[in-house]
């Protein structure tokens, strides 16, 4: 009987203990999205704090610790969104892991920006509003704290909804709303407007269809062939020489304006020896890399990965040394305007505030950035090594074209759009390696709409999420920047 009792008791404790057990589960599940958040306030905080140190004998200090604080923030929202599309194509296609990226993305986003970042920054957005019409400084300092509140908020919107949006559009979407705010219509530059408008459309246009004209090009003289090892040994060498002399152009061009001014001639040049050099160099070792690899494409992906890697590295060390800077623009414009009680058109970036971008945009991609790492990355289209390295490589072309034709591109769009352009390329050789084989192609007209969806290789939701979401990125950043100017406006002007 004594047995019997003591039996009762030890499983009814079990049983308590098993409660017990699952509430802890379950409080862990819950407040496992709370941790990233508590994080990035930390950080929030820590910036401010910061700023106090450094303006703590000013008595205007409270207006800059505001302006870290939103700076902050918006650091973490462009890690979270923007920085997601270099490392996006790279995990998508398995070349790396979502650590390995995340780790990779921070150190190189943060020594592009530290290292190679701008010293000086447009604080009027690329001559987004007349710098005439915002020469009061205590307009100017709220138009821009305006401007940087709301790019945050917008941005950090669209990484809820899984939309990958360029922030430097979002950053000129809220100069340009708080500059009609302050002064009306007539404050902005709509020829500049204007171009800004149809880069929406040149800068995923162009990243797709180079990313598509490269995958077209792998199709035909390396996977469609006999010989396929034979083929990416003549091949991918060239292939990463490109890689090389695109992004050493693209990074003398666009990532090294601290160190030394280049112009566009000087930074092809550049280009063209290094990737002298690379093809030099990456020929014996892809010889030696496909000794004994079976005739097949799994052999292939093994060629391609680690230049894919060493490409999204490249990228993010660019988007940090060129991107980051727009990003603390409006921070950079506050600190200036009120520690010098002046407006001017450019400013230099202080250390600090570099900084805060830098860590912030780390910070931001670690505790947020996976949920766009793995849209772009895998739930558009499916990638693979080969198709990563298309679209990795047309972002740093279509960068450098932009540039020699004088158009103002997004990074994001183009990245996104180059996913797009290799899966629309796909479908099209599908469709056309079906006709040319005379397969029989199904009859589309009598299946249901989802199974329609379901067989075409670009997710149809995505396109028009995305899609929609450039199109109203400017003009809703821009309403809400000015929306926040004017309560601004009623409380301090």
């Amino acid at each position: 009987m004594v047995d019997d009792k003591r039996s009762r008791q030890w499983k009814t404790l079990d049983k308590d203990l098993g409660r017990i057990g699952q509430l802890e589960r379950a409080a862990l599940y819950v407040s496992r999205p709370m941790v990233g958040t508590g994080i990035a306030l930390a950080f929030i905080v820590i910036a401010a704090l910061g700023a106090a140190v450094f303006f703590g004998q000013q008595t205007t200090n409270y207006i800059i610790v505001a302006a870290a604080a939103f700076g902050a923030y918006m650091a973490l929202n462009i890690g979270a969104n923007d920085v997601a599309n270099n490392m996006a194509p790279a995990v998508g296609a398995n070349a790396l892991t979502m650590g390995g990226a995340i780790v990779i993305a921070a150190l190189f986003e943060s020594a592009g920006a530290l290292l190679a970042g701008g010293d000086v920054v447009s604080t009027i957005s690329k001559g987004i509003i007349n710098q005439e019409a915002v020469a009061d400084s205590r307009v100017f300092i709220w138009a821009m704290m305006a401007a940087l509140i709301s790019s945050a908020l917008w941005i950090n919107l669209a990484t809820w909804v899984g939309a990958p949006v360029s922030t430097t559009h979002s950053v000129v979407g809220g100069v340009m709303g708080a500059g009609i705010a302050a002064a009306g219509l007539s404050a902005v530059n709509w020829p500049s407007m204007s171009a800004i408008a149809a880069s929406w459309v040149i800068s995923p246009v162009l990243g797709g269809a180079i990313a598509a004209a490269f995958l077209a090009f792998i199709k035909k003289h390396i996977i469609y062939v006999d010989d396929k090892i034979a083929a990416a040994r003549r091949w991918v060498p060239v292939l990463i020489a490109i890689m090389a002399g695109t992004f050493a152009a693209y990074l003398a061009l666009k990532g090294l304006s601290r160190v030394v001014k280049i112009d566009i001639g000087t930074a092809l040049l550049v280009g063209v020896g290094s990737g002298a050099v690379a093809y030099v160099i990456s020929a014996p070792l892809i010889r030696l890399q496909s000794e004994g690899m079976e005739n097949r494409n799994k052999s292939l992906k093994a060629l391609f990965g680690l230049p894919l890697v060493i490409s999204a590295a490249l990228l993010s060390f660019a988007h940090g040394a060129n991107d980051v800077a727009n990003a603390v623009g409006p921070l950079a414009a506050i600190v200036h305007a009120e520690s010098l009680g002046e407006v001017a058109g450019k400013v230099a970036i202080p250390h600090w505030v570099m900084i805060i971008g830098a860590f912030g945009i780390s910070f931001g991609l670690m505790l947020f950035g996976p949920k766009l790492i793995r849209m772009v990355g895998s739930q558009i289209t499916k990638l693979n090594p080969m198709r990563a390295y298309c679209v990795a490589l047309s972002a740093a072309i279509t960068v450098i074209v932009a540039s020699w034709l004088g158009l103002p591109v997004s990074s994001t769009h183009i990245a996104v759009g180059g996913v797009f352009g290799v899966g629309f390329y796909r479908e099209w050789h599908t469709m056309q390696r079906r006709r040319a084989n005379n397969l029989k192609l199904p009859d589309m007209r009598r299946l249901p709409a989802e199974e329609l969806r379901r067989r075409k290789l670009v997710r149809r939701s995505h396109f028009m999420t995305i899609a929609a979401a450039w199109v109203i990125t400017v003009p809703a950043a821009a309403l809400l920047s000015g929306g926040i100017f004017r309560l601004l406006s009623l409380i301090v002007l």
